[in-house]
């Protein structure tokens, strides 16, 4: 099947969608807190079974894979035609929304990876000396903060996209390309160059 912007750009949509779909149940299934079970010198928190660290990775997979994705279809030489970069960073527009969908998508990272890490961390040494502890998870807010923004940014992946095949078909419009004859130009194959029959006119 060819690679076309219309399934790079479904591809570029579905891996957002996913993402934000991970991250509102992670951050939806995530507890306000373990239970403190004091023993001797040590609290042991118990936390409940939930799968919020194995989801918040999964939107952050599916968010660098909507990111890699949106960023190969704007350089993608679709028909076999490419064209060089500096014609598409002399779009104003373009510049603009490539570099909003790279700081969004970084920012969509860090909200996702700090509570998923800091929740991992969490179950995994739950064994506390301080004895007023009150077993804390992750801050909450950052997960559903994080998937919103990984579909922001596969939104803008979309807009760079849409700028990018609108460059691209300017760019083979001025120079020609691809079968287009430019104005003005001849070709001598166009006419007959023969000598004419005896007896014409």
């Amino acid at each position: 099947m060819a690679v076309s912007v219309r399934l790079m750009a479904t591809i570029v949509a579905f891996c957002g969608i996913v993402s934000f779909i991970f991250g509102v149940i992670a951050e939806n299934k995530k507890p306000a807190s373990g239970t403190p079970i004091t023993g001797k010198g040590v609290v042991v928190c118990k936390y409940p079974s939930d799968p919020t660290v194995a989801l918040g990775y999964l939107s952050v997979v599916f968010l660098i894979a909507t990111t890699v994705a949106g960023y190969l279809s704007l350089f993608y030489p679709y028909k076999g035609r490419s064209i060089p970069q500096a014609a598409l960073f002399k779009s104003t527009s373009f510049v603009v929304f490539f570099n909003i969908a790279i700081f969004t998508a970084g920012l969509a990272g860090t909200l996702l990876l700090w509570p998923t890490i800091t929740e991992q961390i969490h179950l995994a040494h739950n064994v506390h000396h301080n004895l007023n502890t009150d077993c804390p998870t992750a801050k909450t807010g950052l997960l559903g903060g994080g998937a919103f923004l990984s579909l922001d940014a596969s939104l803008f992946w979309l807009v760079a996209l849409m700028l990018a095949d609108n460059a691209r078909e300017d760019y083979f419009d001025e120079t020609g390309k691809d079968g287009v004859v430019e104005q003005g130009q001849v070709f001598i194959d166009d006419y007959d160059t023969r000598a004419p029959a005896k007896g014409s006119v």
